[in-house]
């Protein structure tokens, strides 16, 4: 099924980015789709995204919705019509919104679970919690802003960081059957993201050792976007071979 084009404004895109061993990556992905490296590194991380006024994109701003959503994503690369293409593929996303769930792969892409959330936000300090209603999955960072990016071994600076993401507008996501990826892309006017300083970082997906042995995933960096229109146009579903 084809899902619609949505509205919508990224209010917090909380992007927390680990590198991560290419063999590693591999193993997580899906045929076609293989790893896309940056300074001979695969590139994964969690997006913790609250999205404010979502809507068809036909449909009037006030009848738009908000939910706190999760994303894990490794970068991605696949050979396509026109040559080489990038994006992200997405194992897994988790909800508060019941609305959510139910509409995964129907209005939104891919299969979602429920989860908890806890958020807590100053000018000084954004911490996002959440547990799945499964227990399979559990995350709790908590990020400062940064005047640049420091210490990442992925990008030399912030607009190299930007640059990356931006052009990785496009996520397929696991769907419930596992034989197509749902994929939806994102598009905006107005891209800005700013440096995060990464005070601490908790995840049971990337700290698990039996998928990602020791020493194979290593926090890098975070980025924060924030009060930014964007659209969501989905994409042709991608085939499992």
């Amino acid at each position: 099924m084809r899902q619609p084009r949505l509205s919508s404004v990224v209010e917090r895109r909380l992007l927390v980015n680990y590198r991560v061993a290419p063999d590693t990556a591999a193993r997580l992905l899906p045929p076609p789709l293989r790893p896309q490296l940056v300074h001979g590194h695969a590139v994964a991380g969690i997006c913790l995204l609250r999205l404010g006024s979502v809507r068809l994109a036909w449909a009037p701003e006030a009848f738009g919705l908000r939910s706190e959503n999760a994303a894990h994503r490794i970068a991605v690369e696949w050979d396509g019509p026109d040559g080489v293409e990038t994006g992200v593929y997405i194992p897994r996303r988790d909800t508060a919104s019941r609305l959510n769930v139910l509409a995964g792969g129907r209005i939104f892409p891919g299969k979602h679970g429920r989860a908890a959330f806890e958020v807590h936000e100053t000018p000084g300090r954004t911490r996002v919690a959440f547990a799945t209603c499964d227990g399979d999955t559990r995350v709790d960072v908590t990020v400062e802003p940064s005047d640049e990016l420091r210490g990442s071994e992925l990008f030399a600076d912030l607009a190299e960081a930007s640059r990356f993401f931006q052009d990785g507008a496009k996520g397929y996501s696991a769907t419930r059957s596992g034989r197509h990826l749902d994929g939806m892309e994102l598009h905006t006017d107005a891209w800005h993201v700013e440096a995060g300083r990464v005070r601490s970082a908790a995840s049971s997906f990337f700290d698990d050792p039996h998928r990602f042995p020791p020493g194979t995933a290593t926090l890098d960096c975070a980025l924060i976007m924030r009060d930014v229109p964007a659209h969501w146009r989905a994409l042709p579903a991608m085939a499992v071979t």
